[in-house]
């Protein structure tokens, strides 16, 4: 449990990381940095669901 833990740390960092990132401009972010961070929100789930069955 602790190893999912640290990977969901490490995930949902990542994922602040990139908005805080992206919100330092003005403009739209860059699809690849919108695509980024959803992809890393679909990680967090799938992390978070297999933690709840353990």
């Amino acid at each position: 449990m602790d190893k999912l833990d640290a990977l969901l740390d490490r995930l949902k960092y990542r994922q602040r990381d990139l908005i805080m990132e992206a919100a330092q401009y003005d403009t739209m972010p860059a699809d690849s940095t919108l695509k980024r961070i959803a992809e890393l929100e679909n990680a967090i789930a799938a992390v978070e669901a297999v933690a709840d069955e353990e």
